[in-house]
C-alpha cells in the first residue's frame, strides 16, 4: 500500500511562509515525508487545508518546521 501523500505535483515553495503552494507543506516536512509514519502524515495532512487557506489569504510566517514533524 502506497504512503498517504497530499502532493498535486504542483511543487512552488512561498518565499515568505516557506509552504508549498500545491499541498501546503513545508520543505521540511517534504523532505521527512518518506521516513514518516503513516499517522504522522496523517496528522499533517489534516493541518494543510487550513494551511492553504492561510496561504490563499496571504497571511503569516512559517510554522515552525521541526513543530510539524516531531
Amino acid at each position: 500500500m502506497p504512503a498517504s501523500s497530499p502532493c498535486i505535483r504542483l511543487c512552488i515553495l512561498d518565499p515568505v511562509t516557506g509552504l508549498c503552494e500545491g499541498c501546503g507543506r513545508t520543505g521540511a516536512e517534504i523532505a521527512a515525508w518518506g521516513s514518516l509514519s503513516e499517522a504522522e502524515r496523517l496528522r499533517i495532512m489534516a493541518t494543510l487545508p487550513a494551511r492553504l487557506a492561510a496561504l490563499d489569504a496571504g497571511a503569516g510566517p512559517a510554522p515552525d518546521p521541526a513543530a510539524a514533524v516531531a
